[in-house]
Order: C-alpha cells, then structure tokens, then sequence
C-alpha cells in the first residue's frame, strides 16, 4: 500500500497559518479515517488493484505542508486541535555581541517560569565567538520553547529548531521568526520583544552601548526604524511591541510601527546591560493568563521598573497607546507651527537646553520641553498649544510610566530636538514626512 508523506512548511503566510494548521489536522483525521476504512472493507475497495489507482496516485503524489509539530504534543492531540493559548510571547534575542552574556542570563530568567498551556514563551538567539564562552559556548542561532527548571546556570529549554549562521541585524529574519512563532504557536495575543542595542531612530549612532537596535556584530548590519514597521507588518502585527533596548520610547519611532502594535513598551533613556527581568514580567501574565494587551504593557513596565528601583539605580520604562498617534500628530504640527508663528526661537533653544534629556544628547522629553515652553512664551497660542501637548503625553499618549527620582522629568516619549545641525537620516521616517517636527527644528536653528 502506498505511504502517504506528509512534509513541514518551511513559514507559512502568518494570517494564514491558524487555518492552514487547522485544516492540516482535519485533512489528516479524514485520510486516517479512509485508511482505517479502506482496511475494513478491502473486499471491496483495494489500493493495490489495477485499474482502481486515480485516488491512490493523488494521495501518494500529495504534500500537505504544515508547522513541524510542537515537542511534547502526542500526535493525536495535535493532529485534533488544541485550543490556543491566550499569549505567546516572541524574544528575538540578537546576543551577537557585547551583550552576549546578558542574553544568557535573559533566558535563564524566562526559564524561572516557562511555558504553560496558556502562555507561550519562544525564543530565537544568536551567539557568535569572541564574547562569552559558557553554556557550551555554542555559536549561531537557534530558536526554543522555553520550559521552568531550577537551573539558573544554564538554558535547558528544548532546542526546536538550529539554524546556523543567521543575519540576526536583518529585518527579514525577524518577520521569518515571527511567522513561524504564530504558525506553530498560535494564541489569541501576540506580543513581540526585539533584544539588543538601541539608538531610538538614529542609525547613525554607533558607538559604545548606543547603537542601531538588533546590531549583528557577525554581519555589521542592523535594524532601521523604517524597517521595524515593515517587519511587524509582514509578521502580522502583534498586541504588543517591546524594545529590550536603549533609547527606543521617540515618537520618530512609534509612529512608524503605529498599525502594527497596539502598545509599545521602552524606554526613553539607555537600558543596563541585562534589560529586562523576565521572570518578573513572566510571572504575573502566566499567574493571569486573560490579561488584555494594556495589562500586559503596564506589567512589562512595572517588572523593569521595579527591578532597577530595588537597585536604587535609574530607569525609564513608559507604554505608548498606538491608537491615540493620530491626535498626538495633529496636536504637535499645531504646537509646532505656533512656536514658528511667534518666533521665540530663543525661548525655544533654551526651553531644549533646559528639558530632560538622555544618553544621546539631541533627545528630549516632549512633555517637560512643552511644559517650559508653555511657562516661558509671552504668546498665549503657544502656550495652549504647548499645555494641550504635554497634558495630552501625560493623559492619553502613555498609558502608564515609570521614572527614578534622576529623571523626574521624564514623562514616557522623547523627541529628536539638536540644538545644532540635523541629521538627513530623519527625512526617511514617516514621523519626518507626516509632522511638522523636521521644519521645526530647520527653523529655529536658523
């Protein structure tokens, strides 16, 4: 009798990868089904017998394409369905340099919970020579679903997949993560976390810890803002969008992932090396699986913040409500094009000098810059204009916030305000090119 092979997709479409699973499964329930059948009843219906081959040859000629099961599921219970989990969380772990030893330490924190039927934890690392040697000191990439253990030296979690070499600074190798995460992982909330560097929008920033988010020290190339919104795009969005990284809470970059995520986590200022506590942002989402995205954001804040104020060290940690960007734009182009009508260029250049700014220097909190600008200008347009923005930040553009006592001032987003000259790069962002932002700052470094 003739076999049928059933061989696994290599990425599935990720809007298509729920019904293409679900329709594998039936499909293989209805060929066991014919088979079982067809055994029965061979007196009458044999595979074997010439002249009766036309369903034989199209079964044995078929491929169905489908994710490689997930380890731990017997065949049966997969092929039938599982109800999906409420969230699967996606880490894109680009430990390919300096930070290597920290993306270790990340995934023994995520192991001190694991996955549950409700909760899935996926993980896609790369490691690379030259930085740290424990753990076996494997190099490539290799992508895990992470399971509890009490070991806390070492990563235990299954190895499902090994990928070798990969361009982990490639947008492209994000979306392929993506699209296999939901596809063999399916849940009801999404969200993803990039790891690494970050230099907020800036891909021109490069030294020290400041540099272009997911940077491959291997390959020298990294993730541009721009495509940020196009990985998420292609991946199928998710509910929420984590930048483990410095420097990444600038309108200049939410703006470009806005249809994308519904809520962004990260910070205005640079992150300590080991970033987020994963097991205590982990702990609360699998003790209340339910949890909705803003839920979800406000834990992953609260964890990192908590963390480094037991440390007594300094943070920023904020989550940005994507929905409330449309009026945020609108509320800053009037903000802006006020401040140009009066032509307070110098209430405006010390307002910059005097707010709250970060690890890149040309970074400002808007709300604290509105707020000294609304206190300063003789022009009572500005300062609706600028009270209408900072209240706004504060009230509906982020939805919660977090900010050690050195940074007071920092009330969940930053923007790009150089007090001299302006990088060319920004004219690429759709921020740049839906904003007034961009003729605002030409305007008053005139």
């Amino acid at each position: 009798m003739q076999t049928l092979v059933v061989s696994p997709a290599q990425g599935l479409p990720a809007k298509n990868a729920a019904r293409e699973v679900v329709m594998f499964r039936k499909s293989a329930v209805a060929l066991a089904i014919i088979a079982a059948v067809s055994t029965s009843v061979s007196a009458e219906i044999n595979f074997d017998t010439p002249g009766k081959t036309s369903l034989q040859q199209e079964i044995a000629n078929m491929e169905i394409p489908a994710p490689a099961a997930p380890q731990g599921k017997g065949l049966f219970s997969w092929m039938l369905g599982k109800s999906e989990a409420e969230w699967t969380i996606m880490v894109y772990v680009n430990s390919k340099n300096n930070l290597e030893q920290y993306g270790l330490l990340d995934m023994n924190e995520m192991e001190k919970i694991g996955s549950t039927d409700k909760v899935n934890v996926v993980v896609e690392m790369g490691r690379m020579s030259g930085y740290d040697s424990s753990d076996g000191n494997w190099v490539g990439t290799r992508r895990y679903l992470v399971t509890k253990d009490n070991d806390f030296s070492k990563v235990t979690s299954p190895v499902l997949q090994d990928l070798g070499k990969v361009d982990m600074g490639d947008y492209k190798s994000v979306i392929d993560f993506g699209k296999w995460a939901k596809a063999a992982y399916p849940a009801k909330k999404y969200m993803l976390v990039v790891w690494n560097h970050g230099s907020g929008w800036d891909k021109s920033v490069r030294a020290g810890v400041n540099k272009g988010i997911s940077y491959d020290d291997e390959t020298g190339n990294n993730i541009t803002t721009p495509q940020l919104g196009m990985l998420l795009k292609e991946m199928g969005g998710v509910d929420v969008y984590g930048s483990d990284a410095c420097l990444m809470q600038m309108p200049e970059v939410v703006y470009e992932i806005k249809d994308y995520a519904t809520y962004v986590v990260g910070s205005e200022e640079t992150e300590p090396g080991d970033g987020y506590t994963y097991n205590d942002m982990l702990a609360p989402l699998v003790a209340k699986p339910g949890m909705g995205a803003e839920e979800m954001g406000k834990v992953a804040v609260d964890a990192y913040s908590n963390h480094y104020e037991a440390q007594s060290g300094d943070y920023t940690q904020s989550l940005v409500k994507t929905a409330a960007l449309g009026q945020f734009l609108t509320l800053m182009n009037d903000f802006a094009s006020a401040m140009m009508a009066a032509n307070e260029k110098t209430l405006v250049k010390t307002a910059i000098s005097g707010s709250q700014s970060y690890a890149v220097s040309d970074n400002h909190d808007i709300a604290h810059f509105a707020s000294l600008m609304a206190a300063s200008t003789g022009n009572a347009t500005v300062k609706a204009k600028a009270d209408a923005v900072a209240n706004y930040i504060k009230t509906a553009l982020v939805a919660h916030n977090r900010a050690s006592s050195g940074y007071s001032d920092s009330h969940g987003i930053a923007g790009y305000m150089p007090r001299y000259g302006f990088n060319r790069d920004y004219n690429e962002l759709a921020w740049a090119a839906a904003s007034q932002w961009d003729e605002f700052i030409n305007w008053y470094q005139k």
